[in-house]
């Protein structure tokens, strides 16, 4: 994928501007792709995450490509602001307090193995994404989550629980795929300043 600063600052402005538009009207924007990159305009999945600090604010995001990148990016900005179910919505006066990043998905792969051991050594710590999923349960860590999460047994364990499993699940239908990201991150003043210095890779 390999994003430019250029790239990654319009990416971040998009999400930016859905959160205001959120604010304003309690709708995403309306964005059209025309405009933008081919590169922006790609089918492309990935999630928008925001965080307090260290904490998590909130995160939505597509785990398939169904729609062109900038218009994945301004709609899971808003729904992480304003549709995560773990949190409140976001007000005005947070606003500037926050990060916003990106985590653009890259194909995901699936994984073949026997048992939970063969499993986990086959997993990459900080650099797997995982897609977890046993007919109707469904979830996923984004690599980022290994921050928090470095034991491979102890990320498995947490990735189940998310998708309404227990952490001691076991089944020879479990399934799980793999997937790297390209993330990106930046305060919102840096985004609204314009300033490719203030974003950080993850």
């Amino acid at each position: 994928m390999a994003y430019s600063p250029p790239t990654r600052l319009s990416l971040l402005q998009v999400a930016l501007s859905s959160i205001e538009s959120g604010l304003a009207s309690g709708a995403p924007e309306a964005i059209s792709s025309e405009g933008y990159s081919q590169q922006l305009r790609e089918l492309r999945a990935c999630f928008v995450t925001l965080k307090t600090g260290p904490s998590l604010r909130g995160c939505i995001g597509s785990l398939e490509a169904h729609r062109r990148l900038v218009e994945d990016v301004a709609a899971n900005a808003f729904a992480a602001a304003y549709r995560d179910p773990r949190f409140q919505k976001l007000d005005r006066g947070e606003l500037d307090s926050i990060d916003i990043g990106v985590s653009v998905l890259g194909s995901s792969q699936a994984l073949t193995f026997d048992s939970q051991q063969t499993l986990l050594d086959m997993l990459r710590p900080g650099q797997d994404g995982l897609i977890l999923q046993d007919r109707n349960a469904r979830g996923t860590f984004l690599p980022s989550v290994w921050e928090s999460l470095p034991e491979p047994a102890e990320f498995l364990d947490q990735l189940k629980m998310k998708a309404g499993l227990t952490a001691d699940y076991w089944s020879n239908t479990l399934e799980v795929w793999r997937y790297s990201t390209e993330s990106f991150s930046a305060p919102v003043p840096g985004i609204r300043n314009l300033d490719e210095n203030s974003i950080r890779t993850e």
